[in-house]
């Protein structure tokens, strides 16, 4: 038995997109532009041409289906289908025969040879009018807008998908940056206290000169330094922050805000430890891990 495929994973995707869909019917050709940029929620402006207002609440529903964060403005342009024409010529052949009439009778009466020519009728105010077309009837405009919207939308979440992997990448390659700069952390976290006890050592000599050094007293002082430089919680914290990270990274899907919330997690966690940094080395690589925590939070603002 063949095993059924695995359904691929959703990838993260950018709050910035851009697309555009014409689409023709047999009266009328509709044009849509969708645009999104950054947003802490789903914010939906619609514009379109007053005969299509009343669809407003529909194009809200279809975008609200798609997409879950983000200013997203979606503008809705009308033309005449090819070979057809915005407005209409109308005649009112009534008003055009009053016309006839009374000028006959003027001519009578005054004596004035002649008849009224066609040139003449088509020039008198009302007889010939353009009118704009009516609006096309609900079941003729929707299917066309809602295809016109739906394709506009699916390339806006195509651009939004490939920019979302974009970022993704680079959160990741940040992101082993900074696992390396917690190793680090821990790495010199044991050289540090050997330094700090040797220079103790060597203070402590040189102030009480020949008397020689009280080991208890020395090994007091190392304890309440460790204590006060202790970092082993806050590392413990940052790896299974940098371990739900990469979860995340990889389950792909509208993670902006759950990203969001680990940069919190991950920058209280680094400038707790640079707080407590008393070694060139660590308080190094603690200001450089802050770096990356914040170069990180800016790209995970553009998430959805």
């Amino acid at each position: 038995m063949t095993p059924t495929p695995a359904t691929p994973l959703p990838s993260l995707r950018s709050m910035t997109g851009f697309g555009r869909a014409e689409v023709g019917g047999r009266t009328l050709t509709l044009t849509v532009e969708a645009r999104s940029v950054n947003h802490r929620h789903l914010d939906v402006a619609v514009r379109l041409p007053r005969a299509l207002a009343a669809f407003e609440p529909d194009v809200r529903r279809l975008v609200q289906s798609r997409l879950e964060r983000g200013r997203v403005e979606v503008a809705v342009q009308q033309a005449p289908a090819p070979g057809a024409s915005a407005q209409t010529v109308r005649v009112d052949p009534a008003l055009a025969a009053e016309y006839v009439a009374r000028a006959r009778e003027l001519g009578l009466a005054l004596g004035v040879p002649g008849d009224v020519t066609l040139a003449w009728l088509l020039e008198r105010p009302g007889v010939v009018r353009l009118d704009e077309l009516d609006a096309p009837a609900p079941e003729a405009a929707w299917p066309i807008l809602a295809d016109a919207v739906g394709k506009a939308l699916d390339e806006l979440v195509l651009r939004r998908a490939a920019e979302g992997e974009a970022l993704a990448a680079e959160l990741s390659a940040l992101r082993t940056d900074l696992q390396a700069h917690v190793e680090v952390v821990a790495a010199r976290m044991p050289a540090a206290m050997a330094r700090y006890q040797a220079r103790l050592r060597e203070r402590i000599r040189a102030l009480l000169g020949d008397t020689g050094v009280q080991e208890g007293r020395v090994l007091t002082e190392v304890a309440i330094w460790a204590e006060k430089t202790d970092v082993q919680e806050e590392l413990t914290r940052l790896r299974a922050h940098l371990a739900e990270l990469a979860l995340v990274l990889e389950r792909g899907g509208p993670a902006g805000r759950a990203l969001d919330f680990l940069m919190q997690e991950l920058n209280r966690e680094v400038n707790t430890i640079a707080s407590k940094a008393d070694d060139l080395e660590v308080s190094q690589a603690a200001l450089a891990a802050k770096s990356l925590v914040e170069k990180m939070r800016e790209q995970v603002q553009n998430l959805e």
